[in-house]
């Protein structure tokens, strides 16, 4: 009887892959423009465990952000082309950001919490966390090279996608990628 119920558990966690794996399938044809930089991966990668510091001066690590897709920025305030994309993640983040999706900025390297509040109110964005990878610890363990890169979470927590440069994260392509993955690929 136990070996039926590890098979029963097995098989229901495969079909889960499956499934997650199946609608990275079908957003992967939604790709255009700038979102045809954004690597879909076969299976998906472990995120890093490391904890990065929150506004309020404590911790967290990407397993608390578990349960939806997670739309994770790797950004810092003197990156131009990240001056460039941050609106555009603010206003995906006004459209999808909910139960199944956040955007969510993680700033790398010497970012003070001044300098980032001024970066935001300079591009007018209150809708996006300012976390904070100071020591550039969950960056490095992630193998972020550059800067800015975006990676998709999935709702287990494990990374599925990764964009290096900079993007147009409202656009027609990306909402549909996004819309597509929310409402289950449907």
């Amino acid at each position: 009887m136990r070996r039926v119920h590890f098979l029963l558990l097995y098989m229901a966690l495969a079909l889960g892959a499956n499934t997650a794996m199946a609608e990275l399938a079908e957003v992967a044809e939604l790709r255009d423009g700038d979102m045809k930089k954004l690597t879909l991966h076969e299976e998906p990668k472990p995120v890093s465990d490391i904890a990065f510091t929150t506004p309020d001066g404590g911790s967290m690590t990407l397993a608390d952000l578990q349960g939806g897709y997670v739309l994770l920025n790797f950004w810092a305030t003197w990156c131009a082309p990240c001056r460039e994309e941050m609106p555009t993640l603010a206003a995906l983040q006004n459209e999808f950001g909910g139960d199944g999706f956040q955007v969510v900025t993680l700033a790398t390297g010497r970012n003070s919490p001044q300098g980032i509040q001024k970066f935001f109110s300079e591009n007018n964005i209150s809708n996006l966390p300012q976390y904070r990878d100071e020591k550039q610890a969950v960056a490095r363990d992630m193998g972020i090279l550059g800067l800015p890169i975006t990676v998709l979470i999935d709702p287990e927590g494990q990374e599925v996608a990764r964009l290096i440069g900079d993007a147009d994260w409202h656009s027609d392509s990306a909402r549909a990628i996004i819309g597509a993955l929310v409402s289950g690929g449907s």
